[in-house]
């Protein structure tokens, strides 16, 4: 088999997994379908648009719960944009553990809400870790000349 046609077996098995293992849904797929030649890097910009915005809302989650006095209201607005953000891009296990999130919030349960920001921040770890390595994937089979769609 030729070295090529190995990283594209290789690129592909990573991908299944990713979407077998829950990571990823179905509108990870829709994004990718909306690029192409004219914009190659569309993924990769909307994921990385993604990563800054969680990381600013991560940052405003963590310092909302460090507070005295916990303002649900505030908190539940910035778990709604990260579970609305992390959907956009089909990170499914993140959007999961928001909507619990925002359960903890509605009842506000300070245990619970402080549980679901470390689950949020440990899916984010993982989601942003196997991207990046998608990406790098990808990446390798285009500098090779390949392709990948």
């Amino acid at each position: 088999m030729d070295a090529m046609l190995q990283l594209q077996r290789q690129l592909f098995d990573y991908t299944s997994s990713l979407f077998n293992e829950g990571f990823l849904d179905e509108q990870f797929n829709q994004l990718q379908q909306l690029q192409d030649e004219s914009n190659p890097d569309f993924v990769v910009e909307v994921v990385t648009l993604f990563f800054e915005d969680a990381e600013r809302l991560l940052n405003e989650l963590t310092k909302a719960l460090s507070q005295e006095s916990i303002d649900f209201k505030r908190l539940d607005a910035h778990v709604h944009q990260l579970k609305g953000s992390s959907s956009s891009i089909g990170a499914q296990r993140i959007h999961r553990v928001c909507i619990s999130f925002r359960n903890s919030c509605e009842e506000q349960n300070v245990e619970g809400c402080l549980k679901s920001l470390q689950q949020v921040k440990q899916e984010y770890s993982t989601v942003k870790s196997k991207l990046e390595t998608l990406f790098k994937m990808e990446k390798q089979i285009l500098a090779a000349g390949g392709s990948v769609f």
